[in-house]
């Protein structure tokens, strides 16, 4: 006879899952700051860039976007070692490879938030910030990137809610986060309905903190007389 419920939670359940958390959390934390950091970087110079940069820019959205993650997964943990550069191959552990994967991933759609909100703001601001004697790079980042960064936000975010989400595909590579925990503790137990609800509550729990602290975020970037309406 099976143990009840919150025995198995207390008992099994819950300390597997927390530990999966906090290994979930040392994936997605790097993975949502490179992620940001690449999607602002690249949705720039695919405005901005000189014609080759904006080329090499646009084919790396292109692949990212155009591929499975989980393909992308497995190119970075199963394949790249099979690739040598000047004789030596580049082996990544499971961690790193997620998160190297998550990563640009995450970076190429980013990248078309921050483009879409670059192109948004007026090309008649850069030129009034450069007949204030600003250069062009100085109207764009202290002009310009604040203003579309305020309009790329809520989309950004919602590319950090999806990654938290497909960060479980970090399991098929043997990471032990939430998902993989999670898989282990079913295949012991034989208790998958309890299992993967209780899973499916660790995540919802992840998505409600994060989308909290990005609504906080928005207001605070907010500029009295364009706040976004109240619900």
């Amino acid at each position: 006879m099976s143990t009840p419920y919150l025995e198995f939670l207390s008992t099994e359940l819950g300390p597997g899952l927390v530990a999966g958390l906090w290994t979930s959390l040392v994936v997605i934390g790097p993975s949502v700051l490179l992620g940001a950091l690449i999607g602002l970087t690249v949705g720039v110079l695919r405005v901005y860039g000189p014609v080759p940069v904006r080329f090499v820019a646009n084919g790396y959205v292109s692949l990212f976007r155009g591929t499975p993650l989980v393909v992308q997964v497995f190119f970075w943990y199963f394949a790249l070692p099979f690739i040598k550069i000047g004789g030596v191959s580049i082996v990544l552990d499971p961690i790193p490879a997620a998160i190297v994967s998550f990563a640009l991933c995450s970076g190429a759609y980013q990248s078309e938030y921050i483009r879409g909100g670059l192109n948004s703001i007026k090309r008649g601001q850069i030129r009034a910030a450069m007949a204030l004697g600003m250069t062009t790079r100085q109207a764009v980042t202290s002009v310009v990137l604040p203003q579309a960064f305020r309009r790329a936000l809520p989309g950004c975010g919602n590319e950090i809610v999806y990654l938290i989400k497909y960060s479980s595909l970090a399991s098929l590579i043997t990471v032990n986060e939430l998902t993989g925990t999670a898989t282990t503790i079913a295949k012991n137990s034989w208790r998958n309905i309890e299992v993967f609800c209780t899973l499916g509550v660790f995540y919802l729990f992840l998505v409600t903190v994060a989308t909290g602290l990005l609504r906080l975020l928005e207001d605070w970037l907010s500029v009295p007389g364009f706040e976004r309406p109240k619900s």
